[in-house]
């Protein structure tokens, strides 16, 4: 692939030995003596990379900086300065510079970094086909963003679609593992083939063998006819077990199995069914820890971690509120029959100050409440819950100050935040404790497990 980059620089020498070493590389070398050459040169063609020098007449190097930022958000920005300035070369990278080389540079150093530059801008490209070819059915929604936390994603994403390869992704609630799934199901390989999704939280214990592997008629009261499994059902294509985790140990013995020797057993019936499936696994939980606590076989894990996609938490990917708040705006509101333009600059400042625990299932329930309490065309603060403005929120993973003590049982300290966040989930649901769930995004079988574990009953705060 044939890359453009433009070299900035007021000295014309440095220009010619940039395009001369560049060149051997294959790359088409673009050159301007400013700031302001640089972004008519921009405007024009189609650069891959930027090298500028810091300090030029007029326009300089931070100030071309923040307009190619502005710009074009996508494009990398490698900074060339003195070795006198390397503190200001990293203040740019602080502002969106992809990397920094000192003058005077090695050449093997410059190709190094600008192969690094190159490859980056590569990713971005592929991540924009990705994300430009997902259309509604696939709910985009939560493959929205820009964030570098989200990119690593993307990147995964497209690393692994075209494989067979058994995926486990990684995150808490709500933060978009199936979303994930689907779009990796999409582009892959057997994108023409069933997508089946299974929560192994939701099904009853008693019936997720059934559930998962069929069974035959008669096998167990209510068998009144034969009935093919998810496994089955998911033949050629991807099976999504969601929630994986909570899957009892009894059944995990036969679901590594099945990974392992691509064979089934349906209940009631001894003869084994081969099946052809690619598993994508997702958990909130810490499969390591529950492995140490004899509550996940270690076997199960590593045979379903071979392609671990961890997700970021919403906190983690500030800069993606934004966008996602305004694409839930303007879906949710064209299913109201409302039209809306936009957030008011208090109501993103207030969103994105909040630790979204409930990730992006959360704001998209925030954003839906705001788009019907809106009088007009633009979400203003006032149109949010007033849980976004509490000056302390239930669990907002505030940082301890300096001076603050610290706890003496950090465990402890984390169940009254887990309790906090639950008492004020059955506080705004009236006690209902499907809602509650919901409202923090996990199954209703892990906030009943977390009632039990924080002793909270719940026909006490029922008010």
């Amino acid at each position: 692939m044939t890359h453009n980059v433009l070299v900035v620089d007021d000295e014309p020498k440095l220009c010619d030995l940039l395009t001369s070493a560049l060149s051997q590389n294959g790359i088409s070398v673009f050159t301007a003596g400013n700031g302001l050459h640089a972004l008519k040169v921009l405007e024009v063609e189609d650069i891959d990379l930027v090298i500028s020098d810091w300090r030029m007449p007029g326009m300089d190097g931070p100030q071309l900086l923040a307009e190619i930022k502005s710009r074009f958000p996508q494009l990398p920005v490698i900074v060339m300065t003195a070795y006198s300035t390397v503190k200001n070369a990293v203040q740019s990278m602080r502002n969106g510079a992809f990397d920094y080389i000192a003058k005077p540079f090695d050449i093997d150093e410059l190709d190094i970094t600008v192969s690094k530059a190159l490859q980056f801008r590569d990713i971005l490209k592929d991540n924009q086909r990705l994300r430009a070819e997902l259309d509604e059915h696939q709910q985009i929604d939560s493959l929205i963003g820009d964030s570098p936390s989200f990119r690593r994603v993307l990147q995964a994403i497209d690393s692994v679609r075209e494989s067979n390869a058994t995926i486990l992704l990684t995150g808490e609630s709500g933060t978009g593992k199936e979303m994930v799934a689907r779009a990796i199901h999409k582009h892959g390989n057997r994108a023409d083939k069933p997508f089946v999704a299974v929560n192994c939280a939701a099904i009853p214990e008693g019936l997720l063998e059934s559930e998962m592997f069929g069974h035959r008629k008669g096998a167990f009261t209510g068998a009144v006819t034969d009935r093919i499994g998810r496994f089955q059902q998911a033949d050629k294509g991807t099976l999504f077990l969601d929630e994986i985790g909570e899957m009892p140990l009894a059944l995990q013995a036969k679901i590594l199995r099945a990974l392992q020797e691509r064979v089934i057993e349906p209940v009631g019936d001894p003869r084994e069914r081969k099946v052809d499936v690619r598993v994508i696994a997702a958990t909130n939980k810490n499969l390591l820890e529950a492995v140490a606590n004899k509550e996940f076989r270690e076997d199960l894990y590593y045979r379903l971690n071979v392609f671990p996609i961890p997700l970021p938490a919403l906190r983690e990917r500030v800069e993606d509120i934004a966008p996602l708040a305004r694409h839930f705006a303007h879906s949710l509101g064209a299913a109201a029959g409302k039209r809306i333009t936009g957030f008011s600059p208090q109501a993103l400042q207030a969103m994105a100050h909040y630790s979204w625990p409930g990730n992006i299932r959360e704001l998209q329930n925030c954003v839906e409440r705001a788009t019907i309490v809106a009088s007009g065309t633009v979400i203003e603060d006032d149109d949010l819950p007033a849980y976004l403005f509490a000056s302390s929120p239930a669990g907002s993973g505030a940082i301890l100050n300096e001076g603050t003590s610290v706890p003496p049982d950090l465990d402890a300290a984390l169940a009254e935040v887990e309790k906090a966040y639950i008492l004020a989930a059955l506080a705004q649901s009236n006690g209902v404790q499907a809602a509650a769930a919901q409202l923090i995004g996990i199954s209703e079988r892990s906030f009943w497990y977390r009632l039990k574990k924080l002793g909270i009953h719940v026909d006490k705060i029922v008010r």
